[in-house]
């Protein structure tokens, strides 16, 4: 996949460059150690015209992640999100994926950062997962213990665990991992969060061993308003092969239904399974004004 061209720009340290021209310090904390934060937003093209979905709450989680690994943040949150929407103007984009990037300055000590570089890009972007049913597989690959790193904040070395588990599943012939955390239970995909279906009812991993995702309380917050039942518990293995359908989210991957894991297909039909249903409001909600935000 190409994600940008000779024309493409970029916002970096304050200014629009082009992606082709941008540089890179070779000697970034965030190039030899993944010592970054990122977060991903997704623009939307609806009657208004381009809308980014819950875009103070990405901004406000790219924050967090900063002060959780100590890396300054200096920026105007409110002024980042109008600089996304420029960014979206100047490229031609009305529907986009957009990633902010926090990198750390020069430091090839083991110490936290003392300064940092904000780049955001934005490019053309279906489904992360495509639009199909999804094969997945338990993987070997586990979720770093909590205690061991800060697992609820995007920081971008972690992310090389999620790719040696979606490597693995690719390899064994299917579309993504669900991995288990440090006590041996389910805990969420590579990058999305995981939902099941049992007895009409829908269940989902309690927040402390998994990245508890914008789009994981959006789905939450979908079926209380739709009178589903959501419980959060740790999920075994067996509960996953023994649902009646699943589901992941992730606002890269936005809601797509699981067809078989392992071994294991589901019978019931997706288009008659709830996690349909929420993905049906959830692809309507998008492009509403409308907005389902977090209820204590």
């Amino acid at each position: 996949m190409k994600y940008y061209d000779k024309n493409t720009l970029i916002y970096l340290d304050g200014a629009f460059v082009k992606a082709s021209e941008a540089a890179l310090n070779p000697f970034a904390q965030s190039l030899h150690y993944g010592y970054a934060v990122f977060d991903g937003l997704r623009a939307y093209n609806t009657h208004n015209g381009p809308r980014i979905f819950k875009a103070d709450k990405h901004f406000d989680r790219l924050k967090k992640s900063c002060e959780a690994v100590n890396i300054p943040y200096q920026w105007s949150n409110r002024e980042l999100i109008d600089k996304c929407y420029e960014l979206l103007a100047i490229n031609n984009l009305r529907e986009a994926y957009i990633r902010p990037l926090v990198l750390t300055g020069s430091n090839m000590h083991l110490t936290s950062s003392t300064e940092a570089n904000l780049m955001i890009a934005a490019w053309e972007w279906g489904p992360y997962l495509g639009q199909n049913l999804l094969r997945v597989c338990i993987s070997d690959i586990k979720r770093p213990n909590p205690k061991s790193f800060k697992t609820d904040s995007k920081i971008s070395g972690q992310y090389v665990n999620s790719i040696l588990a979606t490597t693995e599943a690719i390899k064994r012939g299917f579309d993504e991992a669900l991995m288990l955390d440090h006590e041996g239970f389910v805990a969420q995909a590579s990058s999305e969060n995981i939902f099941i279906e049992k007895d009409f009812k829908i269940y989902t991993p309690p927040a402390k061993n998994i990245f508890p995702g914008i789009t994981r309380q959006t789905v939450k917050n979908i079926c209380k308003k739709l009178n589903f039942e959501v419980i959060e518990k740790q999920l075994t293995v067996e509960d996953i092969y023994t649902a009646d359908s699943a589901f992941l989210c992730g606002t890269a991957a936005e809601i797509i239904g699981i067809k078989q894991v392992d071994d294991v297909i589901y019978q019931e039909a997706w288009e008659h399974s709830i996690g349909a249903s929420i993905q049906r409001r959830y692809k309507n909600l998008v492009l509403e004004n409308e907005n389902y935000e977090v209820i204590i």
